[in-house]
């Protein structure tokens, strides 16, 4: 069991680096430089992210945009083992070091195995927790903590809270554990973010947030669940509500956010550079467009983009539900239908899935895709 004071020292927002912006066919380095840099001149100093991230370029971009420009005592960086990539013990010692080298830091804060959940696919042979246990991953990382190359080690989860219970007693050696969390996903029966909180707390287990705005579908809602915000607080974005709601748990260590604009990196600084918890009123507007957002019937997609990889016709999945979730939350008068029509001008209609379920078994939200994708053709085609 570790020290509940574990990430004392770490404001409470961190930079996810899953969505950073794009230019062209890559990634905007001058931009991403930028944004490191108001970031780290407001005070933070938390990183997040993983071998898969950015097309596999993400660790780099962190060495090039902040690792090689700042001293190390002044940054946090987490990154991840993604167990589905590993298919021998053999394989782990270098991939940790791969990412170490990509990085460019000789140590991590924060390395955790990547996504342990007990869901059996086609694309993965065994579970990650099992695979993880076979492959003799959580000695491994005990094994870095003792030799100084990872200063603590846990892992991120997607499953429900008696797994969470089951690993978290077999493997004591963890000192936090990555969870979704968010206003509505908080008694959610799939995600279940209260009570694996609870789970973690009830284990002394601090906790980081990822998804604290769903993808951006708790920035991008209907204007009635907007008009509770704006009501209250004109001048709030909506994402700091959201943000703001996970932050003011006991026992965060931070709130990752994966911020891809100038703008959003700047909205995000600026109400967490002195964050203050959600007092007893303001979390009663929360619940209230907690209510007003469970009444509508939108894709809880959070556009991790895990659905990509396998997908043979290449449709891009995550857009295409954003798209359909606009259409929806607006109620057919927003843009979605132009929208649909630039974004499929070339291909990748909802209509050309053929239904492999290749999507489903990576989705770490279990959505129904396939049947998602004919409910998205029937709005649009």
């Amino acid at each position: 069991m570790c020290s509940a004071e574990l990430g004392a020292d770490i404001k409470k927002l961190g930079f996810g680096l899953m969505r950073l912006p794009r230019k062209g066919e890559g990634f905007d380095l001058e931009l991403i430089k930028k944004m490191a840099d108001t970031f780290i001149g407001r005070g933070f100093s938390y990183f997040d992210t993983s071998p898969v991230y950015g097309m596999g370029q993400s660790e780099s971009i962190f060495r090039q945009a902040v690792s090689s420009r700042y001293p190390r005592e002044k940054i946090q960086i987490a990154t991840k083992l993604p167990m589905w990539t590993i298919h021998s013990r053999e394989e782990i010692p270098a991939k940790f070091e791969s990412s170490l080298k990509a990085l460019g830091v000789e140590y991590v804060d924060f390395y955790m195995l990547h996504g342990l959940s007990s869901v059996v696919s086609d694309r993965f042979p065994s579970s990650n927790l099992d695979r993880a246990n076979q492959m003799g991953a959580w000695d491994f990382l005990k094994e870095m903590k003792a030799q100084g190359k990872a200063k603590h080690i846990g892992f991120s989860f997607h499953d429900s809270a008696e797994k969470l219970d089951e690993i978290l007693t077999a493997h004591p050696e963890a000192e936090f554990v990555q969870l979704q969390i968010n206003y509505a996903d908080w008694e959610d029966t799939v995600i279940q973010s209260r009570r694996c909180y609870e789970t973690a707390r009830a284990h002394g287990v601090p906790v980081i947030v990822m998804e604290p705005c769903k993808g951006g579908t708790l920035v991008e809602v209907r204007q009635d669940v907007e008009d509770i915000f704006r009501g209250a607080r004109p001048e709030a974005s909506l994402a700091s509500w959201a943000i703001r709601y996970s932050a003011s748990l006991e026992g965060i260590i931070t709130v990752l956010s994966g911020m891809s604009t100038m703008e959003q990196l700047e909205d995000n600084t600026g109400f967490m550079e002195r964050f203050t918890p959600l007092d007893q009123e303001e979390r009663a507007l929360v619940q209230r467009a907690k209510e007003k957002l469970e009444a509508v019937d939108t894709v809880p997609c959070t556009a991790c983009g895990y659905c990509l990889e396998g997908c043979p016709q290449k449709l891009r999945i995550p857009d295409l539900f954003r798209i359909l979730n606009n259409e929806i939350l607006y109620e057919g008068k927003g843009d979605a239908r132009s929208r649909y029509k630039n974004l499929t001008k070339e291909g990748g209609l909802a209509s050309q899935c053929v239904q492999c379920g290749r999507c489903e078994s990576a989705c770490p939200q279990h959505l129904p895709i396939t049947g998602l994708l004919k409910r998205t053709a029937r709005a649009f085609e």
